[in-house]
């Protein structure tokens, strides 16, 4: 027969850490929600608006590279210091087109100003008032037909054309003083690179 030896008590149980509340496990749930927001949603966030504005950036780029014709608004700063041609301020209907090929760079520019304006356009292309000269289209027919322009017909027309040695652009002007206190200017200023 076996001997049935007593057995030894277990031993009195220690308290551990109390349960975790409910609003405690909600709290803690909702902490780390937030944080993996942060760590994913963040960088995601910002990556979604970079490539939109990227891609709004190269559509700007393709529309103006793209243009076949007149641009409204101003050229750049750099086109305007490339081709030497100083829009004066105030200027109105302010319009550009840029063509580029092997032989020749030209800019387009045309604009209604003062004519203090004027002026201060014809000393930036280092001529005065007194070179121009009534009647003379300076700018050529080609030209014309690029931007749309038309020379003919009634119209107080007066051209010049300033010529410069290479690299340095030649301006082809032609100003309308229909209305003698809101001259409009046309430019083709042509450069080889």
């Amino acid at each position: 027969m076996t001997e049935t030896l007593p057995h030894q008590a277990a031993p009195p149980e220690e308290p551990g850490p109390p349960g975790e509340d409910r609003r405690h496990m909600i709290r803690r749930r909702a902490l780390t929600l937030l944080i993996i927001v942060l760590l994913i949603g963040v960088p995601a966030g910002y990556l979604a608006i970079s490539a939109s504005q990227s891609r709004d950036s190269g559509r700007d780029k393709e529309a103006k590279y793209a243009a076949t014709g007149m641009t409204d608004g101003w050229p750049s700063k750099l086109q305007r210091r490339i081709y030497e041609v100083p829009v004066p301020v105030p200027s109105d209907e302010v319009a550009y087109y840029e063509t580029n090929n092997w032989k020749t760079s030209r800019l387009y520019v045309q604009f209604e100003t003062t004519n203090a304006g004027l002026d201060a356009f014809l000393a930036g292309l280092g001529v005065d008032r007194d070179a121009l000269r009534k009647d003379k289209i300076a700018i050529s027919d080609r030209a014309q037909r690029v931007t749309g322009w038309e020379f003919a017909g009634s119209g107080s027309w007066w051209g010049v054309v300033n010529e410069q040695e290479n690299p340095a652009p030649t301006q082809d002007v032609v100003v309308n003083m229909d209305n003698p206190d809101y001259p409009m200017v046309y430019v083709v200023s042509h450069t080889v690179p």
